[in-house]
């Protein structure tokens, strides 16, 4: 990776491209500590401190910026929501189906339509906020006209602010290097190292005061931290390869085809979307509890919600069995076996040793049941390891399954995206 990135340099075009991105981020990080007009800072950080609940999953997201009430508080959360909505609604609604279908121009205006929920999102979501600082004594102004103007000045800031960075990635995505929305998350996440460095000192700390047991968790959960970096590597990489054997045909007196091929089915093909359904879900009650049961130790409500505990074994078995339904669902929304076969037999495809038609549906279904099944233990296993560890040692492991996930993915498509940008300017052409 770092032989990549040191290759890159070398080329002009690229370190101008990766300055560039470079800069988008550090105008991003600046955003994420521009205080807002009457709202005081740092007002949601005992409540999101509880990372079972919704409010820390947002706060992990923006980088910070949703605990400190800054103009980027919302960051990318609305984009993500409109871009889930509409890929859903694809499969239900046959106008953005046949959008979908139309190519180039058909994107650019799913894409269009994908903003404008957006914006929609980012001013329910900017009001939601707004009331919430409200509830929580964090602004200046509340009554009067001055109260009424406050709030305009509030949403509109928070609105503009998760617009500005909808608009940042699209910037990368022109004229930088890899996927914007992408590396913003990416840049959120890795921002909270600090966090991670401060409490490791803390542990430390509490270690030289008498607590010998965290010498002995620190260095273990480091090495743990490594291994599943690199299993995750391995997972995001590995892949199901279907042969595939294209029939011979005679076109005058020229013979085409009879190549062979494969279909790549990635066993890790949903991404992380699965933990971020998975997250949002169970996360509700953790985030009910936070707001309306906060000082509540009796009562059915306050037994019931005390089940959604980030670090008690229901959440963490709830939170497996919604990851695995989440992966099987998000895998038939974008892979469809039928429509594979039907391509196949168009372009004179075949799949050695299965008859065409409804054969080789089957066997395609159940290549993805079995490549899928193995993708949910992989995420589940990710995603619910932190929070093993965190009950055992005591040790509270800031960067989740999910940051691992995000951060390593982002990484190493960004890798391969400065590979084949340095692959086309090193291509002489068939002229040399």
């Amino acid at each position: 990776m770092l032989e990549t990135f040191r290759n890159a340099w070398k080329i002009t075009e690229l370190r101008k491209k990766i300055l560039y991105t470079l800069m988008i981020l550090v105008v991003f990080r600046v955003g994420v500590a521009l205080p807002v007009f009457g709202v005081s800072p740092g007002a949601l950080k005992s409540m999101v401190e509880g990372s079972g609940n919704l409010l820390g999953y947002l706060d992990m997201l923006t980088g910070g910026a949703f605990a400190k009430s800054t103009v980027f508080a919302l960051s990318i959360t609305p984009y993500i929501n409109a871009s889930i909505i509409i890929n859903l609604l694809t499969i239900a609604i046959p106008p953005l189906e046949r959008l979908a279908k139309e190519g180039e121009e058909g994107r650019r205006k799913l894409n269009r339509i994908t903003r404008y929920v957006a914006l929609g999102l980012a001013v329910a979501l900017a009001i939601a906020y707004y009331f919430l600082l409200k509830n929580q004594n964090a602004l200046t102004y509340t009554k009067g006209f001055s109260g009424i103007f406050s709030a305009i000045i509030i949403v509109a800031t928070f609105t503009a602010g998760a617009m500005l960075i909808v608009w940042l990635g699209e910037q990368i995505d022109k004229k930088g290097i890899g996927n914007g929305i992408s590396l913003i998350i990416f840049a959120g996440i890795v921002s909270r190292g600090s966090t991670v460095i401060s409490k490791a000192v803390a542990y430390f700390q509490l270690a030289a005061e008498g607590e010998y047991k965290y010498y002995i968790y620190l260095p273990i959960i480091l090495v743990l931290a490594v291994v599943v970096i690199g299993f995750v590597v391995l997972m995001t990489n590995a892949e199901r390869r279907v042969p595939v054997q294209y029939a011979k045909r005679v076109v005058g007196r020229k013979m085409y085809g009879g190549q062979s091929s494969h279909i790549p089915i990635k066993v890790n093909m949903t991404g992380v979307m699965p933990i971020i359904f998975a997250s949002s879900i169970i996360s509700i009650p953790g985030t009910i509890k936070a707001l309306f049961f906060k000082n509540a130790t009796k009562g059915f409500w306050a037994s019931f919600l005390g089940l959604f505990d980030y670090n008690s074994l229901a959440y963490a078995i709830i939170y497996f069995m919604l990851i695995m339904a989440f992966n099987y669902f998000y895998t038939a929304v974008q892979y469809n076996p039928l429509e594979i076969a039907n391509n196949l037999r168009k372009n004179n495809g075949t799949i050695p040793g299965i008859r065409a038609g409804k054969p080789t549906v089957d066997f395609i279904t159940r290549i993805l049941s079995k490549v899928t099944f193995i993708g949910a233990i992989f995420l589940g296993i990710v995603a619910v390891m932190p929070i093993g560890l965190t009950a055992i040692s005591g040790v509270n492991i800031a960067l989740g399954g999910t940051s691992i996930l995000i951060v390593v993915g982002v990484a190493l498509e960004t890798v391969r995206t400065l590979e084949a940008q340095m692959m086309m300017r090193h291509h002489k052409g068939f002229l040399e």
